[in-house]
Formats: C-alpha cells, sequence, structure tokens
C-alpha cells in the first residue's frame, strides 16, 4: 500500500488510469540514453537577482525595538515555545 487515501466509489478506476499513464511515461524515460547528459538540478541557469551588499547605516536599539509588540531590557519579547506547548498541552488534557 503505497498511501492510505480516501477516495469516493469509483474514483479507484480514474486514478489506477492516470497512475498507469505515468508509469508508463516513466518506462518510456528509462529507454532514453542519457550517459552523456550531466546530471543537473536545474533546467535552466539560476543567476542571483540581489545587488549588490553596501555597507548602509544600521537601526539603533531604540528604532529596532520602536513597533516591537513587547520588549524586555532592549530585547524582543516573544513567547516560549515550550511555555505555548505546555499550555496547549494542559488545556487538551484538562
Amino acid at each position: 500500500m503505497l498511501a492510505r487515501l480516501g477516495l469516493e466509489p469509483g474514483d479507484e478506476e480514474f486514478y489506477a488510469e492516470q497512475l498507469s499513464g505515468i508509469l508508463a511515461h516513466i518506462d518510456r524515460l528509462q529507454e532514453l540514453d542519457t550517459e552523456a547528459i550531466p546530471p543537473t538540478a536545474q533546467i535552466v541557469e539560476v543567476t542571483n537577482p540581489l545587488r549588490e551588499d553596501v555597507p548602509r547605516p544600521c537601526l539603533t536599539q531604540a528604532e529596532a525595538l520602536a513597533n516591537a509588540p513587547a520588549a524586555v531590557d532592549g530585547f524582543f519579547r516573544v513567547p516560549s515555545i515550550q511555555e505555548e506547548t505546555y499550555r496547549s498541552r494542559r488545556h487538551e488534557a484538562g
């Protein structure tokens, strides 16, 4: 069994035909001689569209924290993942 899909009655034949078509296409591709073709990860050349990195003045700590929902002692305050997980598990159990 490849997957446990919830199919409606009659869908099995439809998907079996599609899967058979895909597998037949793969079989046809297996017949090709690819020895002279180097392995590739991309069909087209990938280029980096980013601009050159140019040093610029950065934000001050106060500017960086100005729109933060919460800050403590000059740092961003974010909820702890463990706290959230612990609370949600206690809520589910209770």
